[in-house]
């Protein structure tokens, strides 16, 4: 049902009543996208705050999730310059694809953000891993602190979880994800972590 609404709103239009043509009695007919476009948006929009069902359609015409409040203000307004293009990429590919309606692509969503998490544990000049990863924590709070020590309790945590579940491995003894709210709890827990150390080392806005 998203999908045709979709390819509905590819297609539709608002007719516009142009001059009358008396010889075949008819008005002649032009077609304007853009208002009729956002009609249809509206009603869409309608159908599903009315059903209680967690989905926009945006102004493009696209069917999107709606996220909890929070995660959804924290993943629009992100902006990602970590100074590496290619943690940059999984990053944006994480963020607009947890907003998919599609569990496929939420679950990739998800896998782009952990491959994310292990790049940023490089970003720090350096060729020993767990040296540079120390060092973007100490970034979001100050060494020595408990809330540092915090952070690197949930650093190891994150990471166990990655290894742990069939998230960015398919070995057969990995365990699946089995709903969509653990995909939401494990995508907001890591962005949250992830936003912290880049927001404290001005690597995002």
């Amino acid at each position: 049902i998203l999908d045709l609404l979709e390819f509905c709103a590819r297609a539709v239009g608002q007719p516009v009543e142009g001059s009358w043509h008396g010889f075949f009695d008819h008005y002649h007919l032009a077609w304007d996208r853009d208002p009729g476009l956002a009609a249809f948006i509206a009603d869409v929009n309608r159908l599903f705050a009315r059903n209680g069902l967690a989905f926009e359609m945006t102004p493009e015409g696209r069917i999107q999730r709606l996220l909890p409040a929070a995660l959804r203000v924290a993943l629009m307004q992100a902006r990602f310059a970590t100074g590496d293009a290619e943690t940059d990429r999984l990053l944006e590919t994480a963020r607009l694809r947890i907003f998919a309606p599609k569990h496929e692509d939420r679950s990739d969503g998800l896998e782009k953000l952990w491959d994310a998490f292990e790049r940023i544990k490089t970003l720090e000049p350096g060729n020993d891993k767990r040296l540079t990863a120390d060092a973007m924590l100490n970034y979001a709070a100050r060494p020595e602190s408990k809330l540092r020590a915090t952070l690197s309790v949930e650093a190891d945590a994150l990471t166990k979880i990655g290894n742990t579940h069939r998230i960015r491995h398919s070995e057969i003894w990995q365990e699946p994800l089995e709903t969509a709210l653990q995909i939401d709890y494990l995508f907001t827990r890591l962005f949250a972590f992830i936003y912290l150390q880049l927001k404290a080392s001005n690597r995002a806005a």
